[in-house]
């Protein structure tokens, strides 16, 4: 059966505005109005907006019933009056006055619906366009005062947007939960942990062979914690990421996450720590007056050849470990997994963003700029609904990595060209 309601396209719109402008005696009022600024465009809009939906409304019963004679006998399906109802406008609701229709003779038994009116009354998209609004920034306290603001709109309460949003935002875990990786070419695998108030996070984005970037997972506890690291990656093998291949791991230099890597991957996974991180970490042990100078030496370190760079990088962990032995131990500490790009001999391009952990931490960062108003967080689970509802908004608008074209590269030195050859022979 044919579907009798579309979506408007763009030049459905400028058919209606092209015969609006050539019929558009009813519109002057309206014109002069804003001209005279005695009524905002807003408000004009609603206006016209309410009164468009009861003029289809209208149509439609006449679709079923004909038009309306008064006093005259007509078909099967008879007008009878008008009465209030509502229709889904996204995030609102909008009261407006249908017809009623009624089957000859049977009462209130014979009740025909109009059918545009039951098209409209139907609101799957209202949980998911609440929970939209509210990942942008909007509390559940605030929500009404940034509806459209109508006379007529019907109030939504603050418990039916949390019970909408609690239920649109299941849904997003859900989805992410279910993806299979089964087909995808993952290279890259960035794995990073997110605080919200005493909950942790661990989460994992991928890059495939064209650069594209995957939410992989998410998992509620401590990167620390190497129980909760293992779960998540455990979880990715059973999704399809195959963990007889080799990879390229980023991690900010948690010794849970790369003894997690270990046990689900293997040990002969290429793993780069988060050369940002490590700065950070080393000279949170110096006085002020030192933390430049050493910065500037690890970063002009960082640009040297593997070999050199760590040999570099040793002879500042010696002159250190006098005055400032944990600065020197933070420093030689995982030394060699901080030239593991280096080691690999890719193009500058593409090591750029494949020495930090920021590939990761920027989708986090809109995480946390869309669930920046949650007050309380609840427990686990609500954090992991609102982390994955707000990690899969971000991700649309997710681009290539830097240098993408380069990562055959990458994956030649993997080795994944020459296994892809064997599967092939065998």
């Amino acid at each position: 059966m044919e579907e009798p309601y579309h979506i408007v396209s763009k030049k459905g719109s400028q058919e209606l505005a092209d015969f609006l402008v050539k019929n558009g005696q009813a519109l002057l009022p309206m014109v002069e109005l804003i001209e005279q600024a005695e009524k905002a465009v807003d408000d004009l809009v609603d206006e016209a907006g309410r009164a468009m939906i009861e003029t289809v409304l209208r149509l439609s019963a006449q679709g079923v019933a004909g038009l309306p004679h008064s006093g005259q006998k007509g078909g099967a399906v008879g007008w009878h009056g008008r009465e209030k109802g509502t229709v889904c406008l996204k995030e609102r609701k909008l009261r407006v006055d249908r017809p009623r229709l009624r089957k000859k003779g049977k009462g209130k038994d014979g009740e025909v619906p109009v059918p545009a009116y039951e098209a409209m009354q139907a609101e799957p998209r209202l949980g998911s366009r609440m929970l939209e609004i509210l990942l942008q920034g909007v509390s559940t306290r605030k929500y009404a005062e940034v509806l459209p603001a109508m006379a007529e709109t019907v109030g939504v309460s603050r418990s039916s947007v949390s019970r909408q949003a609690t239920e649109a935002s299941e849904e997003e875990l859900r989805r992410l939960c279910e993806r299979r990786f089964d087909e995808a070419e993952l290279l890259i695998l960035y794995v990073d942990g997110i605080i919200f108030g005493d909950h942790h996070v661990v989460g994992a984005v991928g890059v495939d062979a064209e650069g594209k970037k995957h939410v992989l997972g998410l998992a509620e506890g401590a990167s620390e914690n190497q129980v909760v690291v293992r779960a998540l990656l455990e979880n990715l093998v059973e999704r399809g990421v195959k963990p007889d291949r080799r990879y390229l791991f980023v991690i900010d230099g948690s010794k849970a996450l790369r003894a997690a890597i270990d046990a689900v991957f293997g040990q002969r996974q290429a793993v780069q720590r988060c050369r940002q991180h490590k700065i950070e970490n080393v000279v949170s042990y110096l006085s002020e007056e030192l933390k430049d100078q050493v910065k500037a030496v690890m970063r002009a370190a960082f640009r040297l050849p593997a070999k050199e760079g760590m040999a570099r990088l040793e002879k500042q962990a010696q002159w250190l470990e006098g005055e400032y032995p944990s600065a020197a131990a933070s420093l030689r500490e995982g030394l060699a997994e901080m030239f593991t790009v280096s080691s690999l001999g890719l193009s500058p391009s593409l090591s750029r963003c494949l020495v930090t952990t920021n590939l990761i931490e920027s989708p986090h960062s809109g995480v946390r700029l869309r669930t920046r108003r949650v007050c309380r967080w609840r427990d686990g689970k609500m954090v992991l609904r609102w982390a994955a509802s707000a990690l899969l908004m971000t991700e649309q608008h997710f681009r290539r990595i830097m240098g993408y074209r380069d990562l055959w590269m990458l994956k030649a030195a993997l080795g994944r060209n020459q296994s892809a050859a064997r599967k092939e022979v065998a």
